[in-house]
């Protein structure tokens, strides 16, 4: 039973780590021998909870930095303004394609983080990363099991 919740925890620190993130939680849960459905709902869920953290916690860190640091507060605000005209363009449909690619340096962190700097409206910020991470965890799942029938 313990080895079972240590599996399971397992799973959900994988999903919530920026480094592995979904492409790690979900190939490992299932190799573990898991119910895949039940990996996909558990990293899905936990990968897409490290939005609220992350955003509000670069929201406090940077209202707190800025009023003491003028030069970061100049350096984000110049990147907001340069790139205003890539998310004029491709709106949250380029967050969702971003976070949806299941390579490194892409994900939900690294999708928080464009939300973020981009100052994008949070509740649609929060709709554009979870849906990345739905199609994100759905490419992981079926070369999860797409690898294990032909390897297994």
């Amino acid at each position: 039973m313990i080895s079972n919740w240590v599996e399971w925890l397992t799973v959900i620190i994988l999903s919530m780590s920026p480094i592995s993130e979904l492409r790690g939680a979900i190939p490992v849960g299932v190799a573990m021998g898991l119910d895949p459905l039940m990996v996909f709902a558990v990293a899905v869920s936990f990968n897409a909870l490290v939005y609220l953290p992350v955003t509000f916690g670069l929201r406090y860190t940077y209202a707190f930095f800025s009023t003491r640091w003028d030069w970061l507060r100049r350096f984000i605000e110049g990147i907001r303004e340069k790139r205003r005209g890539f998310i004029e363009k491709y709106g949250m449909l380029g967050v969702v394609i971003f976070v949806a690619i299941p390579l490194p340096i892409t994900g939900a962190w690294t999708g928080t983080l464009l939300v973020w700097l981009f100052d994008l409206d949070f509740k649609k910020g929060w709709l554009a990363i979870l849906v990345g991470v739905l199609i994100s965890g759905t490419i992981m799942m079926g070369l999860t099991l797409a690898g294990i029938q032909i390897f297994g």
